[in-house]
């Protein structure tokens, strides 16, 4: 399901190292070359050339990224470049500080990762900020987006595949009486979304669409324009259907006037080891063109060349 793309023969660590270097140095940056090699590697690949090109040169080489490339190419090797725990809390970071209703980096992080990539992102988050997550949303999101968010990043959900039936039909009916009421903020619905483990939810919004002959979402789309129940429905996807909800983001990252490089990168760079191979084939199906050539159209030099060596595209 990823579309990482590593040779068959990877040079020794000490090797990559000293190619990098050389990328830095001399008349100009060689991005090729940076991409030729990171964009081939996976996490624990790049983590070992992080670790020992600090060793051997005495500085850090997101540092020495940050000093030689720039703008969208720049945040794209920086994101890919970071484990993946790290990179999850430095996108909450941002998205927490920044704080915006349209915001989905948090929903992602919190409902998309498996209950261990969560805490280990939590954990990244205390090492770099000198906070926790949860603290962060507490300050910074406001009114029935923190007493939604808060809860949904703290939780550490029960991974398993059983499922309680009776309690799904009982939790649906529950979902669909808050929702009829357009109580939207209830906390019923807040504790269902934020603790129940994804299996169990997977049977609850099964249950809904059973009951009630419609799928949990048509009813969530009373007001389009309301950013809560678009929060709502995109914590829904991302358990339901995540390739579909990440195919969204994208075509609409590139699908309006003047690219969401930002969404754009994020999804790339998140799902390159995990699902992305996924999302290509169902952004293929929604829009009849492949994510390749629509990237390719939308964006340009070092920057496209990065997103589409993640995607697995010769370039």
């Amino acid at each position: 399901m990823a579309t990482l793309t590593v040779p068959a023969g990877v040079p020794p660590v000490a090797e990559d190292c000293e190619q990098l270097r050389k990328a830095f140095t001399g008349w100009g940056t060689n991005e090729k070359l940076i991409i030729d090699i990171l964009a081939h590697r996976d996490a624990a690949q790049r983590r070992a050339i992080r670790a020992a090109y600090a060793e051997t040169y005495g500085e850090e080489l997101l540092r020495a990224l940050n000093d030689e490339i720039h703008g969208k190419f720049e945040r794209a090797v920086i994101q890919w470049t970071l484990d993946p725990a790290e990179r999850d809390a430095v996108l909450a970071n941002e998205e927490a500080k920044k704080w915006h209703a349209g915001g989905r980096a948090l929903v992602e992080i919190a409902c998309t990762r498996t209950p261990a990539q969560l805490w280990a992102a939590k954990q990244a988050y205390h090492e770099r900020f000198k906070r926790s997550l949860e603290e962060d949303v507490a300050a910074h999101v406001t009114g029935e987006f923190r007493k939604l968010l808060v809860p949904l990043v703290s939780a550490y959900r029960y991974d398993g595949p059983e499922v309680n039936t009776s309690l799904a039909h009982s939790e649906a009916k529950i979902l669909q009486g808050k929702i009829h009421d357009k109580a939207y903020g209830d906390e019923e619905i807040i504790r269902i979304l934020t603790t129940r483990s994804k299996a169990q939810l997977l049977a609850t919004f099964n249950s809904y669409n059973d009951q009630f002959s419609h799928p949990i979402n048509k009813d969530l789309k009373e007001d389009p324009k309301d950013e809560y129940l678009a929060t709502l429905r995109a914590i829904i996807r991302c358990f339901t259907c995540p390739d579909r909800y990440f195919e969204k983001i994208i075509r609409l990252a590139i699908g309006s006037i003047g690219t969401d490089e930002n969404s754009l990168t994020r999804i790339i760079t998140t799902r390159a080891e995990v699902d992305l191979k996924l999302i290509k084939e169902a952004y293929q199906k929604r829009n009849s063109v492949p994510l390749e050539k629509a990237v390719s159209k939308d964006t340009t030099r070092d920057y496209e060349d990065m997103l589409l060596a993640l995607l697995g595209a010769e370039y």
